[in-house]
């Protein structure tokens, strides 16, 4: 990297879910969800990390496993205003620069792609940073619940490049691709997380149902690193009953 970067990664959580009623303490071998997340975080050994909560329940969760808690509004309207909220309690004086912003519903993600969320910092001029994986199913390329990323890359054999749009539809509009699955996994530099939650929502944001347009659309550079495999959301109790199966099996 061309910066050297002080992160800590914040994991936003609170109970309300209404497919999967109070999903952060979901059991999983024994543990709620949000711990096994937060060992994924910590085995990622990027940098400290703490636990946005947005009910004391999953707060106690996470300290009863030695794990740091920040008690957040309830009323947060998205995970980013959670994560900015906790990062100004647990650092008032800005030691830390950069913020990693991880799903609480992700038990099975791979340390490994946590870490990458950083590779698109190398270029100083960056505001957010976000994951993606190139899309092969062809069912995903039409699924709405598949957010595309539209990625500007240099050359073929990049890793990361710009993005330009997000959408639920097929972008770019040809039948084979390539089109990207985008994993809602960000990294910011701390200023520009300041910015990002004081801005309005923006029109195509509000079109799209997609928070990231906002950075877009109000000239905010997001870059995007690949990575080989979509981690396992957790929305439905069959997505528990896998993510209880992939950790069971070792393979995360």
């Amino acid at each position: 990297m061309s910066r050297s970067l002080n992160p800590v990664v914040i994991v936003p959580a609170r109970l309300a879910a209404t497919r999967l009623p109070d999903k952060p303490l979901a059991d999983i071998h024994g543990v709620p969800m949000i711990v096994q997340v937060l060992r994924r975080a910590v085995e990622a050994d990027i940098g400290p990390v703490l636990v946005a909560c947005g009910d004391s329940e999953i707060a106690a969760a996470v300290t009863a496993v030695g794990g740091q808690a920040v008690m957040t509004d309830p009323g947060h309207p998205s995970g980013s205003d959670r994560v900015h909220e906790a990062l100004g309690l647990f650092d008032p004086d800005g030691r830390y620069d950069t913020v990693v912003n991880i799903q609480g519903d992700l038990p099975t993600i791979d340390p490994l792609v946590i870490t990458a969320v950083l590779d698109p910092f190398a270029v100083d001029a960056v505001d957010i940073t976000t994951l993606a994986v190139e899309i092969t199913e062809q069912r995903e390329r039409t699924d709405p619940n598949v957010v595309k990323a539209v990625i500007a890359f240099d050359d073929d054999q990049a890793r990361v490049g710009r993005a330009l749009y997000f959408s639920r539809a097929t972008v770019p509009a040809v039948a084979d691709g390539p089109h990207y699955h985008h994993i809602g996994i960000y990294g910011f530099q701390r200023a520009a997380l300041d910015r990002f939650v004081a801005l309005p929502p923006g029109r195509l944001e509000m079109l799209e149902r997609l928070e990231q347009l906002r950075a877009l659309e109000h000239g905010m550079r997001i870059d995007v690193a690949l990575v080989d495999t979509v981690p396992l959301g957790v929305d439905t109790p069959a997505d528990l009953y896998r993510a209880r199966a992939m950790l069971a099996s070792g393979s995360p």
